[in-house]
């Protein structure tokens, strides 16, 4: 069953959605060069590459996206880079006036990753005789490559952090501290759950795909 069929919109609507939010990112990209501000632009500019990529899966890996899939990862990339810029007219943005923005994002970019670390190892699990993955562990499993990855976001984010005070450039990505990052682990590990228990059901085209790449690669006739 296809993620559009629990979202009640048709697929032409979520394809508008989709563009829509595609077609705001491009805005907020110009906004950013026209302020001079380099966060903006870093941010929205790498959203706007990862919008790019169901269509490039599609395209050149034969992996079907469904509209479902697209919006969901467009979604995630958009709200993060609306949360640096906001409203015109309104100094502050959404990850510094609505307290709940950030957990928000962080638990709908985990999904995406927790998506794609699950088809990944089913593929692999489905296409090889070595490699046995039981229900239970992949549970485990997804929560795993979703924390690992969140910890590894945090560490960029310090990083990044620090380097732009020590240049005094605009901050391209913020760390609050300690707190703020615990949170955002915590609601790195609900987002994983969420696909983890309701989400993996959802992406069966996505890793019979990846299976049979991996097939063709083995027994490339």
């Amino acid at each position: 069953m296809n993620i559009r069929d629990h979202l009640g919109l048709s697929e032409k609507r979520q394809r508008q959605l989709t563009n829509l939010m595609e077609v705001f990112l491009i805005g907020i990209f110009f906004v950013g060069l026209y302020e001079g501000n380099t966060g903006v632009v870093v941010n929205t500019g790498v959203a706007l590459l990862v919008t790019r990529l169901p269509s490039i899966l599609e395209r050149d890996y034969n992996i079907p996206m469904d509209s479902g899939l697209t919006l969901w990862i467009t979604t995630a990339v958009f709200l993060h880079a609306f949360g640096t810029i906001g409203l015109p007219g309104n100094e502050l943005t959404p990850y510094r006036s609505l307290w709940w923005w950030d957990h928000l994002t962080h638990a709908l970019s985990a999904s995406v990753v927790a998506a794609a670390g699950y088809s990944v190892a089913r593929a692999v699990d489905v296409h090889s005789d070595a490699v046995r993955l039981p229900p239970n562990f992949m549970f485990v499993f997804i929560l795993l490559v979703t924390l690992a990855f969140g910890v590894f976001w945090e560490v960029i984010e310090f990083v990044i952090g620090e380097a732009s005070a020590m240049l005094g450039g605009a901050p391209v990505l913020t760390q609050y501290g300690l707190d703020d990052t615990m949170l955002d682990l915590v609601f790195d590990t609900i987002g994983a759950v969420i696909v983890a228990t309701w989400g993996t059901a959802h992406l069966s085209d996505v890793v019979g795909a990846l299976t049979e790449r991996l097939d063709q690669r083995q027994d490339p006739r």
